[in-house]
């Protein structure tokens, strides 16, 4: 695992190691997968195989870039702070040559959310790199944060209270076995809290206590619920709490009556405190156990950890060497084995809003029949596209449950701005854009925010969606003929059966209707039958 006391660049591996990334094979690299985490402090790459749903480590680097110290008072990040993430990057992408696409996932976390440029950087940081790059929400990070630490401990039915210290936010999670109950991110991290409480680079007594303050404030909107769920074991991941535990254990081993360490107390936190408190300059803490490279955001991490103590009464708390990153490579690998959580979280929404099944089902099977008569015609650009689709038709009447009126506005709202464990939120945009253009005037001024290589593929899915949805607004009974589509660029035919317009002469209006819709965004739509 990786040693604090390192250098900011570590690997587990090395070149004459037979189990680094460049000696990979054919046949075993299929169970080889990485994670990059992004985050706010300090940029994780792992890469591991998976081995009997167990994950060996095979390789892992860290450099602190300190994202979040580089947004300004507009919320924009630097140049400098940009072109830190862009170096990293740019040597982890070499770890990732030999590795299948499908095994790669990168996630970015709470400044990547909160900058106002944050798109730009992530644009570039995915050709540099040659992969997407995913911004993923608060309780979604809480979420995958604790499928890592919860794989790297054993497995029991008792509740577990988890703590993970970011840079720029700190989440707090429990839940049982594997299953997250009560998911939290709150806006203070290590770094945010050094800018706002030690931003003159002293370290005293007031303003620690100013530091301490500041969490509690932001611990009161959690501190109710989690004291009536309350847990059996705290376990804290990532580099601020792995490095008090670091401090805190070297602390305990220097005592001429060493004792077996308790692990992360109040009483341990006191000590620290003091001490740091003691060498009055957060950037000059010379303390057993605590590297260079950690010095100038300890003191921020610390308060956050002093305060969670206190306010949620935490007794002790040990560290865990999984995190995010372990989390991520889980969750994908699930996604192979189909325990993909993005479904749950479909199904759990067709639930909620009480979602015509029959009706989802047969507008999904018409969408996908043309989605794949059309794919290799168009230059969609792959994203999932498929099983995007799939999620639009299941869920593209949610907004029903609000009003019948503008359903399709209400539905993207729904899906635009709740908490769906599984998809990041630039999955949840595009969702939510797909059910919003679902009918009516097509809204190409949403569409145009979009990337340009993603604005044209998406709306071809959009159109595809809008006609799939149309075919089955009578709500009938009767199975959907056979429909032969031809597309070309910005074109699409519709071939139905011969007598169907004369069945169905409603369906022949609305699709009329669609045509001049579709011509807003210069986009043909031609409808054929042998006797038209």
């Amino acid at each position: 695992m990786t040693n604090e006391n390192s250098p900011s660049v570590t690997a587990a591996v090395t070149a004459d190691n037979p189990a680094t990334i460049d000696n990979f094979t054919t046949d075993n690299s299929k169970n080889i997968f990485a994670a990059i985490d992004l985050g706010s402090n300090s940029f994780h790459l792992i890469v591991a195989e998976v081995k009997n749903d167990q994950l060996l480590i095979i390789d892992r680097m860290k450099e602190m870039v300190r994202l979040a110290s580089g947004l300004d008072e507009k919320g924009k990040l630097s140049k400098e702070a940009q072109q830190r993430g862009l170096d990293c990057l740019a040597r982890f992408g070499q770890r990732l040559k030999n590795i299948p696409e499908e095994n790669i996932r990168i996630v970015g976390t709470n400044t990547l959310r909160k900058a106002k440029n944050g798109a730009r950087f992530i644009q570039k940081a995915e050709a540099s790199l040659n992969h997407s790059i995913e911004v993923i929400a608060g309780r979604e990070e809480a979420r995958l944060i604790y499928l890592g630490v919860a794989h790297s401990q054993s497995e029991n039915d008792q509740n577990r209270l988890v703590i993970d210290i970011g840079g720029g936010s700190t989440e707090f999670i429990i839940g049982k076995g594997f299953t997250p109950d009560y998911t939290e991110s709150l806006h203070m991290g290590c770094v945010s809290m050094t800018l706002k409480a030690f931003a003159d680079g002293k370290l005293n007594e007031t303003n620690f206590k100013i530091a301490e303050l500041y969490a509690r404030l932001e611990l009161e909107t959690i501190k109710n619920t989690y004291r009536k769920v309350g847990w059996t074991y705290a376990t804290g991941a990532s580099g601020t709490i792995k490095a008090i535990g670091k401090v805190l254990r070297a602390h305990n081993d220097a005592q001429e009556e060493a004792v077996p360490f308790p692990g992360i107390t109040t009483g341990g936190l006191k000590w620290l405190i003091k001490e740091m408190i003691k060498q009055k300059a957060i950037n000059k803490l010379q303390i057993d156990g605590l590297a260079e490279e950690r010095q100038a955001v300890f003191a921020g991490g610390v308060a956050i950890l002093y305060a969670a103590f206190k306010v949620l009464k935490i007794e002790s708390m040990n560290a865990s060497d999984s995190a995010l990153r372990e989390g991520v490579i889980y969750d994908l690998q699930g996604r192979f084995h189909h325990e993909d959580v993005r479904q749950r979280t479909i199904n759990h929404l067709i639930k909620q809003y009480h979602i015509d099944i029959r009706q989802a089902k047969e507008v999904e099977k018409t969408l996908l029949n043309l989605y794949r008569q059309v794919q290799s015609n168009w230059p969609i650009e792959h994203f999932n596209s498929e099983q995007t689709l799939q999620w639009a038709a299941q869920l593209h009447e949610a907004g029903l449950s609000i009003a019948h009126n503008q359903y399709h506005k209400h539905g993207a709202y729904i899906i635009e701005n709740s908490d769906l464990p599984g998809f990041s939120r630039r999955e949840q945009h595009r969702l939510a854009l797909l059910i919003r253009a679902q009918r009516r005037k097509f809204p190409k001024r949403d569409f145009k925010t979009l990337p340009e290589n993603c604005y044209q593929s998406l709306m071809y899915l959009a159109i595809l969606l809008r006609l799939s949805v149309l075919l089955h607004r009578g709500r009938g009974e009767d199975n959907q003929p056979e429909i032969t589509a031809e597309a070309g660029e910005k074109k699409l035919r519709l071939v139905f059966p011969e007598g169907f317009f004369d069945q169905h002469p409603l369906t022949l209006v609305d699709l009329e209707q669609e045509r001049e819709y579709l011509k807003a965004i210069k986009f043909e739509l031609e409808i054929k039958s042998p006797s038209s």
